[in-house]
């Protein structure tokens, strides 16, 4: 266990080398230039000069990224070419709300896909099940800012029984888990679908086996078949689109947080890009790449308490 730490943290070093190189690389090809939007469309061509030479923008671009990632290497991330404000301290404003979304998302996803797939699986080919796929297929294929504005419509603006957007208040008072009902139901509904799908193939699998077959013939209860025979050994597959997902959803909330004004790290990635604000776009990629492969590290060493059979050397 502790050598797939220690590789993993080798490769999340290369793999952030790397990621660092195609964000730097892509912003600089893109069209458009900081300097001028930072001044504005009055600016003079002198003033336009002296902006780049203040920012490093007129150096070669090797230079550049060797600055960059000297910084990166201490802890300064730059500071933001809009606000002046460090991209660290940015970033630590806006990710707890992040962060916040996609747990509560996932918790609804995780609770509803696994209880849709396991009665699925449990009652194959009856109208549960029927249900059941019907649900999965229909939280796949409604789009986020759909759904989300149908439930600002129906439980924010008719029934006024919850806020409409924002999170300004903290997730442990009533009035912060009112906040999160609504853009969580909105993220976490096509991870739910995609859990059930999973839950459900795997246990209509893992049901079928030889040992499972085997426990039901020596007398075993069937509840204890289903919980610890059959969901156990089906939850690896499980695990694993879990894990994606939370990865996803860490970095990709920028409809959702649009959709119910909330200040996250999607919102501010969004913004940055429009605005040509380099270390801001930067940043916030390394902090979302960072938590994804430290999310997939946790699933490896989650499969080794599932399944004892599996060992990393």
């Amino acid at each position: 266990m502790i050598a797939l730490i220690v590789r993993r943290t080798f490769e999340l070093v290369f793999l952030l080398f790397g990621i660092s190189f195609l964000v730097f690389s892509s912003m600089h090809i893109a069209p458009g230039d900081p300097a001028a939007m930072i001044a504005g469309p009055t600016a003079t061509e002198s003033e336009l000069t002296a902006i780049r030479a203040n920012l490093g923008l007129d150096d070669p671009f090797l230079v550049q990224y060797g600055r960059y990632v000297k910084g990166a290497v201490q802890g300064d991330f730059g500071y933001s070419y809009q606000t002046k404000q460090p991209v660290s301290e940015a970033i630590a404003v806006r990710f707890p709300n992040t962060l916040k979304l996609a747990v509560a998302s996932m918790i609804i996803a995780v609770i509803i896909g696994i209880a849709a797939g396991l009665i699925s699986a449990l009652r194959h080919n009856s109208w549960l099940d029927v249900s059941s796929t019907t649900f999965a297929l229909a939280g796949i294929s409604i789009p986020n800012f759909w759904l989300g504005a149908l439930l600002i419509l129906v439980f924010a603006v008719n029934l006024q029984v919850l806020p409409v957007g924002g999170l300004s208040s903290p997730f442990y008072t009533w009035q912060g888990i009112k906040e999160l009902i609504l853009p969580a139901i909105t993220l976490g509904t096509g991870s739910a679908a995609m859990i059930a799908r999973m839950t459900r193939s795997s246990m209509l699998e893992v049901i079928r086996a030889d040992y499972v077959r085997t426990a039901r013939a020596k007398g075993v209860k069937e509840r204890n078949v289903i919980w610890i025979h059959t969901l156990k050994n089906a939850m690896i597959p499980v695990i694993t689109v879990i894990g994606l997902n939370f990865g996803f959803l860490l970095g990709g909330t920028i409809i959702t947080e649009k959709v119910f004004a909330i200040n996250g790290i999607g919102r501010l990635m969004i913004d940055a890009i429009a605005a040509r604000d380099f270390p801001m776009v930067q940043g916030s990629v390394l902090l979302v790449a960072t938590l994804f492969v430290v999310v997939n590290l946790i699933v490896d060493i989650v499969y080794t308490f599932i399944d004892p059979r599996i060992k990393y050397d």
